[in-house]
């Protein structure tokens, strides 16, 4: 695990242990950030575009998520 996987896991950490007082729409969000940032830095092979890339569009799909 290279230091970008590593501090994206760490904020992916952080991020949810600080949804407990969020909105449910605010929680979606910042968790769809943390992994989409995850994801990004693993598909991109670390890169920080790809990091930054991936963060916004998983906060993105988080939400627009909608649960019922």
């Amino acid at each position: 695990m290279n230091k970008i996987q590593s501090v994206g896991t760490l904020l992916m950490i952080a991020s949810l242990a600080a949804c407990g007082s969020m909105s449910q729409r605010g929680a979606d969000t910042a968790v769809g950030a943390g992994v989409g940032g995850v994801a990004g830095a693993v598909l991109t092979g670390g890169s920080a575009v790809g990091t930054v890339g991936g963060a916004v569009v998983g906060g993105v799909i988080g939400n627009s998520v909608e649960k019922k």
